[in-house]
């Protein structure tokens, strides 16, 4: 066969075989332990005990389920010579590390499956290589923390599931890179402190689950970070009250899940800020009255079922509202007994009544009113049988929460059930909280004094408190502390002091919390630290003193903290950097300095702590100077620089910070000349937005530093910058490198 038939045949032939590989060759069978799905290119090794991924696995390969086996370990390019995998199910193999690396190659992998194994920490660069990743499942480890910049290379990523883990606290930045997440579940963890900035860098997120967490209170700056999310939940959280301080803003927000928690009350503008609010959950929660709510026009749904709802006078408003609104809810009533399970919005006005409108009224408040006492006034309840709760409060059996909330008590009340978790005693009046004022309670775990006017807890206040790991005190009058009064309460991990009036940090009291946690004493008086003022403190991770008037940091004033991981010495007096006070921090994530007259930074200002530093703010602080090695040190890990709003014109290069996430830099009048040109060059080679802007000289104001071109082309050194850019020079410079290097090869090699 010749001639052009027989290439029109062979074309013909072409077309037809496959282009690539075939499914798997004889020299790539399927392993025997597997089960191969030739048509779907599937391979499945589950529950054979394997330590190791198995060899032979054909190349061609888009689904590999290996959950249930004994892997461990996930090495380095451990799927490397598996380039089409598309799925990867690991769940139920016992991990406990996946290395930095460990999935690289795999350029197309949709799906990665990572739940129920071990992992208690993800390397910095355990995720690299997964670029196309759609969805992450990581729920039911042991992950206790996540680092900035984990998620980084997950730039496709819609989904991330880290429900049931051991959170406890969610840093700044860390989920930096999910530019197109859209559902982030971080329910069933232990998260009871969100930063500010946690949520930022997530500008498609739509869909946020925090719910059985154990957040007291709405952290609305850092959910407002998460601008364009629809769904949020929140159920399941010891929260008491929302307001409208704490600054809740989603105006794109349609469903708001608060169910099952400990709210008592709620702000009539609590969602003002949240527009489109379309669905409001607040079922099983221990509200027994509601305000018309002020803000979300578009309200249509509100869910009240499991509340104590006294459907009395007080109600009228509500129901008057949810009409005129056309707000469809569920509520029902609790009392008085008339109204006992009637819906409210089955009710007209003149039914919700106030007492004494009728003696049938009075006898039945008496008798019926929710949390209210049949014994006499002063004693618990429970002789009935009834599960015991002084007068004016309310105890809820279902969740361990007691709450007196604003009741006007001049005493602190006695005669909880012994099980509560949870005491709210905010917005009362207690001058002082005598010896052993919470008899029985040695179950509870968060107690609220916040607003109470208290100027002394006196010894053994906290009698018996052993399971107590948050204490609640800002907000009162309180100017010291003694360790006789927190004795009672060896396992405090969380004390609130702000807004009250110390002026030291009361270092003796602490001694006697060994396993304290977080210290919070923003918005006091503080003058200075000294040493001595943390001794005793070596658990503790994160030290507020925002807010103070503190001048001078002494060295060796943190040197008992040295496991400290977050120090916030923003909006003080200090002049300069307490380089000193930073040496023996060997652990140190984050240092707030902002708001401080600093003016100046020196070289080597944070070289004690350059190998753990990775959040830095220095914005608003009147900077105007910074030296050349002001950085120095700083580059392993160093993540995000603020130094924003400052009086900055020139700045040296950042060059040594290598590992940048975010850099701010706006609000400065940097001068676009000569002297700035390593900044420029810096810039230009970054992939960031740093927000950096010329103020002079006229001919660029206002362009960007970065793109500022033709303010620095005259500057020397500006002609030889370029040149190195070219091809030419570039192959000129390997070139005198290589013979460098073989020059020097001969040499070493003579005898």
């Amino acid at each position: 066969m010749e001639g052009p038939q027989s290439v029109s045949l062979v074309l013909l032939l072409s077309l037809l075989l496959p282009l690539g590989p075939p499914w798997h060759t004889a020299a790539q069978r399927c392993p025997q332990i597997c089960v191969c799905d030739n048509s779907r290119r599937h391979v499945a090794c589950r529950h054979q005990n394997l330590t190791e991924v198995p060899h032979a696995i054909p190349e061609m390969t888009q689904r590999l389920d290996l959950q249930g086996n004994m892997l461990k370990v996930i090495p380095p390019a451990a799927f490397q010579d598996l380039p089409y995998l598309t799925h990867l199910d690991l769940q139920h193999c016992q991990v406990e590390l996946v290395a930095e690396g460990a999935f690289r190659g795999l350029g197309r992998l949709l799906f990665l499956n990572l739940a129920s194994n071990r992992l208690s920490v993800l390397p910095q660069e355990a995720l690299d290589g997964l670029g196309s990743l759609r969805r992450l499942e990581l729920e039911k480890n042991m992950l206790e923390e996540l680092r900035p910049g984990t998620f980084g290379a997950l730039g496709a990523l819609s989904t991330l599931n880290l429900a049931h883990n051991a959170l406890v606290y969610l840093p700044a930045m860390a989920f930096q890179g999910l530019m197109r997440a859209r559902w982030l579940q971080l329910a069933h963890n232990a998260l009871s402190v969100l930063a500010p900035e946690a949520l930022a860098g997530l500008p498609a997120l739509r869909r946020l689950s925090l719910h059985h967490n154990e957040l007291q209170a709405l952290p609305g700056p850092a959910l407002s970070q998460a601008g364009s999310l629809a769904r949020l939940e929140l159920g399941h959280n010891p929260f008491t009250y929302a307001g409208e301080e704490d600054g809740l803003a989603l105006p794109g927000l349609r469903e708001l899940m608060l169910d099952h928690g400990a709210l008592q009350a709620l702000d009539p503008r609590a969602f003002a800020h949240c527009p489109r609010l379309h669905t409001l959950d607040l079922r099983g929660n221990q509200l027994d009255t509601l305000p018309p709510l002020q803000g979300p026009g578009q309200l249509r749904r509100l869910w009240l079922q499991g509340n104590p709802l006294w459907c009395g006078c007080q109600a009228r408003p509500l129901l008057e509202w949810l009409a005129r609104a056309r707000v469809r809810s569920d509520a029902a009533c609790r009392g008085p007994l008339r109204l006992r399970g009637e819906a409210l919005d089955a009710l007209r006005p003149s039914d919700l009544r106030c007492p004494g409108d009728t003696a049938e009224e009075d006898e039945e408040e008496e008798l019926a009113a929710p949390g209210r006492p049949r014994s006499p006034p002063g004693a618990p309840d429970g002789e009935d049988g009834a599960q015991p709760c002084p007068r004016p409060c309310v105890c809820v059996s279902e969740s361990r929460h007691s709450g007196c909330e604003g009741r006007g008590l001049q005493t602190v009340p006695r005669g909880f059930p012994n099980d509560t978790q949870l005491l709210d005693l905010r917005h009362n009046h207690f001058p002082v909280v005598p010896r052993e004022a919470f008899p029985g309670l040695s179950h509870l775990v968060s107690l609220h004094l916040q607003h109470c006017g208290i100027s002394g807890l006196e010894a053994g206040a906290l009698a018996g408190l052993g399971s107590l790991l948050y204490l609640y005190l800002s907000d009162n009058q309180l100017s010291g502390l003694s360790a006789a009064a927190l004795g009672g309460a060896p396992s405090l991990g969380y004390l609130y002091l702000e807004r009250n009036h110390f002026l030291q940090v009361p270092g003796a009291a602490l001694r006697a919390l060994p396993g304290l946690f977080s210290l919070h004493l923003q918005d006091n008086a503080l003058g200075s630290l000294a040493p001595g003022d943390l001794a005793g403190v070596q658990a503790l991770r994160w030290l507020y003193l925002s807010g103070n008037r503190i001048t001078q940091v002494s060295p060796g004033a943190l040197g008992s903290a040295r496991e400290l991981e977050k120090l916030h010495l923003d909006r003080n007096q200090l002049r300069e950097v307490p380089t000193e006070a930073l040496e023996g921090l060997p652990a140190l994530l984050e240092l707030q300095l902002s708001g401080n007259p600093l003016r100046a930074l020196q070289d080597g200002a944070f070289q004690p702590v350059g190998q753990s530093l990775q959040h830095l703010f220095l914005n608003s602080s009147g900077l105007e100077q910074v030296a050349p090695g002001a950085f120095s040190g700083l580059g392993p890990r160093l993540r995000s620089l603020h130094l924003q709003k400052n009086q900055l014109q020139a700045l040296p290069s950042l060059s040594g910070l290598s590992q940048l996430e975010l850099v701010d830099l706006s609000g400065n009048p940097f001068l676009c000349d000569c002297q700035l040109l390593p900044l420029h060059r810096w810039l230009t080679g970054l992939n960031l937005h740093v927000g950096a802007t010329c103020a002079a000289p006229p001919s660029a104001l206002g362009q960007r530093v970065k793109a500022a071109t033709a303010v620095f082309e005259a500057c020397p050194g500006w002609a030889a910058r370029k040149a190195k850019r070219t091809p030419g020079a570039r192959r000129a410079r390997m070139k005198g490198r290589r013979r460098g290097t073989d020059k020097v090869g001969k040499q070493r090699g003579r005898p």
